[in-house]
C-alpha cells in the first residue's frame, strides 16, 4: 500500500507542476494567489510605499513575453510557486513578516524567565531557549561532570519543575518556542509538555520547534549521548507522537547553524544541512508515515554569515532543491510538504573581541541577508556574545536592530525583490551545482548507483523500501552514517576551516579590527557575568526536590520507560510519565545510557 501512496503522490504532484509552469503565465498565476490571500485578510493593512512616498508593486518580475523567453525561469518562478526560489509564500512579507525570535538563556529558569519577560515586552514574537551545557549532555546540575558549567552557557533544566519556572506566567498556548537541544531533546520536550499541561494548556495546540537534529551533532557539534540508532530510534518515535498527538509542532529543526559555524563554508553548510533533512524523511517513511502529514513538521536552522550575497543565494537554493528533492524524489504532493520554513541566526562565529562594537554592523549585515533570502524567523546575535553572555543593554540592541530593519528600510514592501538579479540568480545556480556534487559523493558512500542527475532513479529506490524499518536501504542514511564513521564530514569541515585561516593569516581576507585597521579608541565592555552561587543553589533545589518526590513512583516510571525501549512501542507516553512523576533529566538519560550504551568518537589523525 505505501508503494502505492508515494507513486500516486509523485504523480499527482508532477501533474500540479505542470500545470502551474506555463511559460509566461507566472504574473498570473502569482496574482491569483495574492489575490486569494488578500481574500483570506492575509496581507497586512500597511504602508507599502518608499521612504519618499512612491507606490510599489508588491512583486516585480519579467513582461509575460520575456519570461516566455528567458530559460532561467523554470528555476526562479515567483514568489509562492514550486521550486519556491522566490520565497513560500506570494505575498512575502506583505502577509506577515518573518518572526523576531531571540535566542536566550543563562543561569537558573528564574533569571531566565526575567529575559524573556523582557523579549516578549519589548517586541519579541518568539522565544527560543539556550540551554547550558550539563543539559545539553543530558546530565544533572550535581553530576560530576556539570561542576563549574552550571548556568554558564544556557539555563540550567533538571526536571519539569524548572521548565515551570522558565515559562512562568509566560502562556505556552500562546507563545511560540524554539528549544535548541538535539542529544536529550525528547525527554526535554517531554518536561515542556508537562509544564504546558500544569499550566491548563492542552498540549495538542502547542506550536513551536526542537532541534533533535542528532546528525549534526556527529557531523560538528558533538552533543551527542547514545550511537546513531537510539537518537533516530527516539527521533522517529517523536516524529509519530507529534504528527498524531501535535500537528502544529515540528519535532525535528535541521540545523546547519553548527556546520557553518564549525568552519564549513556556504554550500558545504547547505548540503550537509539538507542531506541530514533527507535522512530524517527517510526516517520517517522507514516507519509508514505519510510525508504529507510529517514533512510539514521539519523545519530548518541557519547561519548568516558576512558574505552577503553568497548568504541570499544560499536560502534560495535551499529553498529550490528541498522542493524538487520532496516531490521528485520523496513522493510529497502537498505545498506545505514541499516548503523548506527555516530559522536563522547571525554568524557568532563572525563576531570579534577585537573592536567588539563593530559586531553591530556585522550582525545587521546578516540579519539582512536573511530577511533578502526570506527567513521566516530571526535571531540578532549581540555585540558582545564572542565575550561573554549578553547584558540586557546588548541584547536590546540586538533585537531592536531587527526591529529596525522591519520598521525602517522598506525590505518588507516587496517579495524576493532581488529576484531576477543577473549576480543573485547566478550565484543560486553555482551554489546549487556545488551542493548537488556533495550530494553526489555522500549517496556514493552510502553505495547507492543514482546521482542528483537521475532523481526518479533515486525515487524508484525510495519506493521500494517504504515502511521498511529493518533492513531498508535508504540512500541518503546509509551515505549519512558512513560519512560519520569514516570521519568525511568532520575532514571535510575542517578543511575548510583551515583553507579560511590561512586566507586571514595572508591577508587575503580582511577582519576589520583583526587584521586590518587594528587603532581603535573603543574602551572595554561591561560584561555579564553568571554567579557560581547559581550553580550551588541549583543543586541544593536539585537536592530539595528530589528529597520531596515519591521515590518509589520515580523508579517505576524509569523502569517501565526501559522496558517500553525494549519493545517497537512508542518511548514518549512513558517517557511522559516519568517526567510527571519528577524523574530529572540526568536521570532519564542515564537509564538510557545504561541500556544502550554510550557513544564515543573514533580517534582520527
Amino acid at each position: 500500500m505505501g508503494m502505492t501512496i508515494i507513486e500516486d503522490q509523485a504523480q499527482a504532484a508532477a501533474s500540479d507542476s505542470a500545470n502551474n509552469s506555463v511559460p509566461g503565465d507566472g504574473r498570473r498565476r502569482w496574482q491569483e494567489r495574492f489575490d486569494a490571500a488578500t481574500a483570506r485578510g492575509q496581507v497586512r493593512d500597511a504602508d507599502f510605499t518608499t521612504l519618499s512616498g512612491m507606490e510599489l508593486e508588491p512583486v516585480y518580475g519579467p513582461s509575460d513575453e520575456a519570461e516566455a523567453a528567458d530559460e532561467r525561469m523554470e528555476r526562479i518562478g515567483w514568489p509562492g510557486e514550486f521550486p519556491y526560489t522566490r520565497g513560500l509564500y506570494a505575498t512575502g512579507y506583505r502577509g506577515r513578516p518573518w518572526t523576531i525570535r531571540q535566542f536566550a538563556g543563562f543561569g537558573n529558569a528564574k533569571q531566565t524567565n526575567e529575559r524573556y519577560k523582557m523579549i516578549l515586552g519589548r517586541g519579541g514574537g518568539g522565544l527560543s531557549v539556550a540551554f547550558d551545557m550539563p543539559t545539553l549532555m543530558g546530565r544533572d546540575s550535581n553530576d560530576p561532570m556539570s561542576l563549574g558549567e552550571v548556568g554558564h552557557c544556557g539555563v540550567a533544566i533538571d526536571s519539569a519543575v524548572d521548565m515551570d519556572i522558565l515559562f512562568s506566567d509566560i502562556p505556552l498556548g500562546d507563545v511560540t518556542t524554539s528549544m535548541t537541544i538535539s542529544g536529550p531533546a525528547v525527554p526535554v520536550f517531554c518536561m515542556y509538555l508537562v509544564a504546558a499541561e500544569r499550566q491548563g494548556i492542552d498540549p495538542g495546540v502547542l506550536n513551536g520547534t526542537l532541534q533533535t537534529d542528532i546528525f549534526k551533532e556527529y557531523i560538528a557539534q558533538k552533543e551527542w549521548l547514545f550511537d546513531p540508532e537510539p537518537h533516530l530510534r527516539l527521533i522517529g518515535d517523536l516524529m509519530e507522537f507529534c504528527a498524531e498527538k501535535i500537528p502544529a509542532y515540528k519535532p525535528l529543526s535541521v540545523s546547519g547553524y553548527h556546520i557553518r559555524e564549525a568552519g564549513s563554508t556556504a554550500a558545504q553548510e547547505l548540503a550537509f544541512t539538507l542531506a541530514d533533512g533527507f535522512g530524517y524523511v527517510e526516517l520517517g517513511l522507514s516507519r509508514g508515515l505519510d510525508v504529507d502529514v510529517f514533512a510539514p513538521g521539519l523545519s530548518f536552522f541557519f547561519d548568516s554569515h558576512v558574505d552577503f550575497f553568497e548568504e541570499i543565494a544560499k536560502f534560495r537554493a535551499a529553498r529550490r532543491i528541498w522542493a524538487r528533492w520532496m516531490r521528485d524524489v520523496y513522493g510529497a504532493k502537498t505545498e506545505k510538504a514541499q516548503w523548506l520554513r527555516f530559522h536563522t541566526q547571525t554568524a557568532g562565529v563572525s563576531l570579534t573581541a577585537q573592536q567588539p562594537l563593530n559586531n553591530v554592523v556585522r550582525t545587521a549585515t546578516e540579519a539582512l541577508a536573511a530577511v533578502l533570502g526570506g527567513t521566516n524567523s530571526l535571531h540578532t546575535n549581540a555585540l558582545d556574545e564572542t565575550l561573554a553572555l549578553p547584558t540586557e543593554q546588548s541584547a536590546e540592541v540586538a533585537l531592536r536592530t531587527q526591529q529596525v530593519l522591519m520598521e525602517e528600510t522598506g525590505i518588507c514592501n516587496v517579495a524576493d525583490p532581488l529576484g531576477g538579479s543577473w549576480y543573485v540568480e547566478a550565484l543560486t545556480d553555482q551554489i546549487e551545482a556545488e551542493a548537488n556534487k556533495i550530494f553526489d559523493r555522500i549517496l556514493a558512500m552510502g553505495g547507492s548507483d543514482h546521482s542528483t542527475a537521475d532523481l526518479a532513479a533515486l525515487a524508484q529506490t525510495v519506493r521500494q523500501n517504504v515502511g521498511k524499518s529493518e533492513g531498508g536501504q535508504w540512500p541518503m542514511t546509509k551515505g549519512i552514517l558512513r560519512g560519520i564513521e569514516e570521519g568525511w564530514f568532520m575532514a571535510e569541515i575542517a578543511d575548510a576551516a583551515f583553507q579560511h585561516q590561512i586566507a586571514l593569516e595572508q591577508g587575503d581576507k580582511k577582519v576589520v579590527g583583526v587584521n586590518t585597521l587594528t587603532e581603535s579608541v573603543a574602551s572595554e565592555l561591561d560584561i555579564l557575568r553568571v554567579s557560581h552561587e547559581v550553580e550551588r543553589e541549583q543543586v541544593r533545589e536539585l537536592d530539595d526536590r528530589k528529597a520531596g518526590r515519591d521515590e518509589a513512583a520515580v523508579q517505576a516510571a524509569l523502569t517501565h520507560m526501559v522496558e517500553v525501549s525494549r519493545t517497537s512501542d512508542n518511548m514518549i507516553p512513558a517517557m511522559l510519565d516519568a517526567v510527571r512523576a519528577e524523574a530529572t533529566l540526568g536521570e532519564i538519560c542515564n537509564v538510557l545510557r545504561d541500556e544502550w550504551g554510550v557513544y564515543r568518537e573514533p580517534a582520527r589523525f
